[in-house]
């Protein structure tokens, strides 16, 4: 019998960390890959309780009251996690912040509308945004903030990290056919589909009709793809539409750029490289993107230039 009609296929959907997660297994027992899920769900509400900025008990929240005023000493998971950030904004030129909260609250994204600051408050949302403002002790395993109004959020990184651990999950329990799924912006593709052994078919969105057509498409296969795109949450004002994406050299929403989809080895990856490629744009990720990554670019202008690097 073909091995596709050997093996079952089953789904499961779960909200958690602000988005939706989905796993797609198959295999050829149905409680084993029930109970797989099951598992997948627990681990991220736990990253929830976690990482969340919007519970007052989380770890990062925490940091966020206390770390002004004296070092905190997080769990080491979380202390690593700080760390992997910097080494992002150190790699990419401060265009990755974990430290981006203020300005995103600034331009009214944590609300999800968008509003246009005034200059003063751009200014001042800048003053307590920077990575430089972060001082981890490596030794003693706490974490440091050099002044008061500096907030570290977990935005960039933490549905990359949250797939990352459901394979994890997947691959001790024996799985090694699996699509994980964090709001389809952050996914990662375990083996390959019965019935097609060059991997996952992805689409990935036409960033001005994401709901209506596929800019292009890849086929993962043990390979993480994240996407950044100005379509998610944009505003307008002026005449000019500013999306959520920030830059947090200027404190601005960074322009030029209409989407970003990175393919990288681990997914926390792939979701941390693409702001800081959406915000330096193609000339620049042709001579820092990490190698083993590939992205797919889709410039704004009247001359859009789509495609991928390398």
């Amino acid at each position: 019998m073909p091995e596709s009609q050997e093996l079952s296929r089953f789904e499961a959907h779960f909200d958690a960390m602000g988005s939706t997660y989905s796993v797609v297994l198959y295999g050829d027992h149905r409680e084993r890959m029930e109970q797989a899920a099951s598992a997948a769900f627990q681990e991220v509400q736990r990253l929830d309780h976690l990482l969340s900025i919007y519970r007052p008990a989380s770890a990062f929240s925490q940091i966020n009251r206390q770390a002004a005023q004296r070092p905190v000493t997080p769990a080491p998971e979380v202390f690593k996690l700080i760390s992997q950030c910097l080494q992002y904004s150190r790699q990419s030129q401060g265009a990755f912040d974990i430290t981006i909260g203020p300005l995103m609250k600034a331009w009214g994204f944590f609300q999800g509308a968008g509003r246009l600051p005034t200059p003063d408050e751009v200014a001042a949302a800048l003053a307590n945004t920077g990575c430089r403002h972060i001082a981890l002790d490596e030794t003693a395993g706490t974490v440091r903030f050099d002044r008061v109004g500096v907030e570290i959020n977990p935005g960039g990184i933490g549905k990359g990290y949250a797939v990352d651990r459901i394979v994890e999950i997947l691959r001790h329990r024996g799985f090694d056919r699996a699509l994980v799924m964090a709001s389809s912006s952050s996914i990662y593709a375990l083996g390959a589909p019965p019935d097609e052994p060059r991997g996952w078919r992805i689409p990935i969105r036409h960033p001005q009709r994401p709901t209506l057509a596929s800019a292009t498409e890849v086929y993962l296969k043990d390979m993480s793809l994240s996407t950044s795109g100005a379509y998610a949450q944009t505003f307008r004002a002026g005449g000019r539409a500013f999306s959520h994406i920030m830059d947090p050299r200027t404190g601005h929403p960074a322009p030029g750029m209409l989407l970003v989809s990175v393919t990288a080895p681990r997914t926390i990856d792939s979701e941390a490289w693409t702001k800081p490629l959406f915000i330096h744009g193609r000339s620049w990720a042709a001579q820092h993107l990490p190698q083993g990554f590939t992205a797919f670019f889709c410039e704004d202008g009247p001359e859009q230039s789509w495609g991928w690097l390398p």
